[in-house]
């Protein structure tokens, strides 16, 4: 009346999908938790490469610095980051290395210290330095001889004088609220301004 018979069959049938379920579960648990951690390891291996590739630059050029420009030029061609490199990003750094070759040793020095400063900045902190260096770009140059020689000043104030200074009268009749806005965003980053009021590219990581 009970269907007895079938009961052996009802239990089996439920044993065999719990031993099914009791043996996918750890499966799967495992295969998201491998999943987990190779993701991971590759986020860390990102930050580690870009991490390199961003202090290679500095490195390389305090190691070759000295060398003839010849000799640098040769030692750039050979590099393995350079090859792998687009051809247009490779021509880039080599007109760039022809230019700092060119430079006198002091300014050299203030360029390796700007970049070694550009490596330690965050990722949220390049962006704001790169959208900082477009809107100096977009002024008229005698405007932005101005706001680079505020920035420069305002650097060698204490961090809690620099808002201040902005806000003040002073700098109120010199700079519209857009320009104030931007030497309050460039005050906030560690970044030095350019020497004698001229723009330098964009640093590249």
């Amino acid at each position: 009346m009970f269907g007895l018979k079938s009961i052996p069959a009802k239990m089996a049938a439920a044993a065999t999908s719990l031993m099914l379920a009791l043996a996918i579960s750890p499966c799967v648990s495992q295969t998201r938790h491998a999943q987990r951690i190779q993701r991971r390891e590759e986020r860390q291996a990102a930050r580690q490469q870009a991490l390199t590739q961003g202090n290679h630059a500095g490195q390389w050029l305090r190691r070759y610095r000295n060398l003839p420009p010849d000799q640098q030029q040769k030692a750039l061609e050979s590099d393995p980051q350079f090859r792998s490199l687009p051809p247009e990003r490779q021509q880039r750094l080599r007109e760039r290395l022809q230019r700092f070759s060119g430079l006198p040793p002091l300014q050299q020095d203030r360029i390796l210290q700007r970049m070694e400063t550009w490596e330690h900045l965050t990722p949220d902190q390049k962006q704001q330095a790169r959208q900082l260096y477009s809107r100096l770009q977009d002024l008229p140059p005698d405007r932005r001889q101005r706001l680079q020689t505020a920035i420069r000043d305002l650097r060698a104030m204490p961090p809690g004088q620099r808002q201040q200074i902005i806000e003040s009268d002073r700098f109120k009749s010199q700079f519209s609220p857009q320009e104030r806005d931007l030497l309050g965003s460039a005050s906030r980053l560690p970044l030095a301004p350019a020497e004698n009021g001229q723009s330098e590219p964009a640093p590249e990581e």
